[in-house]
């Protein structure tokens, strides 16, 4: 049997139980009532009124037993009417509830149910609609992930089929187009490579090892690692922290690539002559870590989605130069050892600082002379 006849019928049951109910209690206890106020009539009436009890009490009984029966069509037709405008909004919700599963199911992920009224129903349908957008955003996201990628093979495989080709036509060397043709090949077995590694940070199956380390040596092997690359630009690499910061207690190597991440994307943005620091600083039992340049910055409208994969504040100017999932790969990984990574920008450059949790948590009164 459908839902509706089977809510509407039970509805029916009810009310036809509260009526029995009312009937046999009704009889049960109407003689008390009536003796009540037929005693008081025969106080009124007089010494003749002792006689015309029986009949007032028959009297009386019959015209409530016969005011129920006359009453009771009527209010079993309103009754009836409130279990079928009640069974009918049930039965909406959850019809609208089936259509809007058998509309996900079909790849409808804009389809929202109406949010009216205060009930659990309602609640079903706001939570039913956060579930949508939910799954709309992972649709959406994984539309965008196929184009992405799509897009950043394509230019690799469109150089790699053109030195085939000028090798086959004999118009490059082979060394020449062998040279080539590794430099696109690492190309794609970096973007691989990287693709791999932020669906398993978004998936939290990267694997971590926590050790217990200072900051300053964190900070020093990062400073040497991209000292001679800075200097082929033309840019200062400097370093400011504090030998007393408290140790952290972190992923060494993971901690070490976020860094050379964030490191790697300030040198190139950087033009020559200008500046990028690293910075360490302690406070409320976290270690905060800096990366701040003296580039263009970023635009506020682009700050926002910074972290997303594949996104680029100038395609033009930073396609091949990485696989655009190195912010999001960065984050990940701070997030996955108890921390954060935000960024500000402005005219004078960016700044994107990480945090990461202190071996041993410092007293707030030590922290705030602490450069």
């Amino acid at each position: 049997m459908k839902l509706y006849p089977r809510l509407f019928l039970s509805h029916l049951l009810v009310i036809l139980i509260a009526v029995g109910a009312m009937l046999v209690l009704t009889e049960l206890l109407a003689p008390a009532f009536v003796r009540h106020h037929v005693e008081q009539m025969v106080r009124l009436i007089g010494p003749d009124g002792a006689s015309l009890r029986p009949d007032l009490e028959r009297g009386m009984r019959r015209t409530l037993n016969s005011a129920l029966l006359v009453s009771l069509p009527l209010a079993l037709l309103v009754a009836a009417l409130t279990a079928l405008f009640s069974a009918r909004r049930v039965v909406r919700s959850v019809t609208l509830l089936r259509d809007g599963s058998h509309a996900i199911a079909a790849g409808e992920y804009r389809r929202r149910l109406p949010e009216e009224g205060n009930d659990e129903l309602t609640d079903l349908a706001r939570h039913y609609n956060r579930m949508a957008g939910a799954l709309e955003r992972v649709e959406q996201g994984r539309i965008e992930l196929i184009s992405n990628v799509a897009h950043e093979l394509r230019t690799p495989l469109a150089a790699l089929r053109g030195y085939a080709e000028a090798l086959r036509d004999h118009v490059l060397a082979p060394e020449v187009a062998s040279t080539a043709i590794v430099r696109e090949t690492a190309a794609m077995e970096r973007l691989v490579r990287d693709l791999s590694l932020v669906s398993r940070v978004e998936a939290g199956a990267v694997e971590l090892h926590p050790t217990d380390f200072r900051p300053g040596e964190l900070l020093r092997a990062a400073l040497d690692r991209f000292e001679g690359a800075a200097q082929d630009r033309g840019i200062h690499l400097a370093l400011q922290t504090d030998e007393s910061l408290p140790a952290v207690t972190a992923d060494y190597e993971r901690a070490s690539q976020v860094l050379a991440n964030l490191l790697s994307n300030a040198l190139r943005h950087t033009p020559g002559g200008g500046q990028v620091t690293l910075t360490a600083r302690a406070e409320n039992g976290l270690v905060t870590f800096g990366v701040r340049d003296t580039g263009s910055g970023i635009p506020g409208e682009h700050l926002g989605r910074i972290f997303e994969r594949f996104y680029r504040v100038d395609p033009a100017r930073t396609r091949g130069e990485g696989s655009g999932v190195g912010l999001t790969i960065a984050r990940g990984l701070v997030e996955r050892m108890g921390g954060t990574l935000t960024v500000t920008s402005g005219l004078g450059g960016s700044t994107f600082t990480f945090t990461l949790l202190a071996a041993h948590v410092v007293k707030p009164r030590h922290v705030a002379g602490t450069p």
